[in-house]
């Protein structure tokens, strides 16, 4: 080889590196199937046309709500039919029965009261919940003396149901209202700080060392590194604490003498009005169910830098 195709060699980069380039991008050789990386996944994965977005969805949402018309039919043929094979359906009245006592209670005013004063007693009890919950999970998340202190009163307290703490909340608190309020708040409360312990306690120690490196202050650590690799824990405890805060408010509105879902429900049970305590039920299952919604879509926000499932 002379001198001219040794110097074309040297100074012709295509011809020199000839491998960085063949692995600089994705293969398209016939058979190979080009890999893209992950960030260029996810983008062409949000990026789904609006008419397949909306036929999937719309999809699930027709299969769970064929799921819920099945079962409906199946309660209307064991109640007509007096299904009695160990569950026994003589005394439960059929959905048709439901349905013509809910649309009775929806005409007048009262059955709205109930609902309105539950709903305020689950937004105070559930929003200190929130704020005792997260502060001391995340005290005892980063500090093992707080942990000490503080896990023991939690561990004796938790296994205690709701029903247990009428009595003490009577003796305890001035009135019925603070008292339904205090037993739906410790319904909501140990949820929400076992999973912000546990979000807390699982943060990447890695995160936490880089950023001590760069000079970040024991403040900026929790706010900026800390509270966001826990937020998915977080915001599952949120969610379980909203459930069980409907869960406890029925015990709590048993010492009611005049409003709430709870209430009507017992109410309805000692007065032996079948169809009210099913509207009843159904009212507790529907309000907790649309609450736990809400704070999934209203913490969504906060996840948006967490990676999708791999559910297919």
């Amino acid at each position: 080889m002379d001198s001219k195709s040794n110097a074309a060699i040297r100074t012709d980069p295509v011809a020199a590196e000839p491998s960085h380039q063949a692995s600089s991008g994705p293969s398209t050789a016939r058979g190979s199937i080009p890999v893209l990386p992950m960030a260029q996944q996810a983008g062409n994965q949000s990026r789904l046309p609006a008419r397949v977005w909306m036929k999937t969805t719309g999809t699930r949402y027709l299969v769970r709500t064929l799921a819920l018309v099945a079962a409906v039919v199946l309660w209307q043929l064991a109640s007509t039919n007096g299904f009695h094979f160990y569950i026994n359906f003589d005394n439960i009245p059929a959905p048709s029965v439901v349905g013509a006592a809910l649309v009775s209670e929806l005409t007048g005013q009262e059955f709205y009261l109930h609902i309105l004063h539950s709903l305020q007693r689950v937004a105070i009890a559930y929003v200190l919940a929130v704020v005792f919950g997260v502060v001391l999970g995340v005290a005892m998340g980063r500090s093992r003396w707080a942990e000490d202190i503080i896990l023991p009163y939690i561990e004796l307290l938790r296994p205690i149901p709701a029903v247990a703490w009428i009595p003490l909340a009577i003796l305890m608190l001035p009135t019925e209202q603070s008292s339904i309020i205090f037993i739906t708040f410790l319904g909501a409360l140990f949820p929400v700080v076992l999973n912000t312990v546990h979000g807390v306690e699982q943060t990447n120690s890695v995160l936490i060392r880089a950023a001590r490196s760069l000079g970040a202050s024991k403040t900026a650590i929790l706010w900026h590194v800390v509270l966001p690799g826990a937020m998915p824990s977080i915001v599952a405890g949120l969610a379980i604490g909203m459930g069980v805060a409907w869960f406890s408010l029925l015990a709590g509105e048993i010492i009611s003498g005049q409003y709430g879902i709870g209430y009507y429900t017992w109410n309805s049970y000692t007065l032996i009005q079948y169809p009210q305590i099913i509207i009843g039920m159904l009212t507790i299952g529907g309000l907790g169910t649309l609450c736990t919604l809400l704070v999934r879509y209203s913490c969504n926000p906060l996840l948006k830098w967490q990676a999708k499932g791999g559910r297919s």
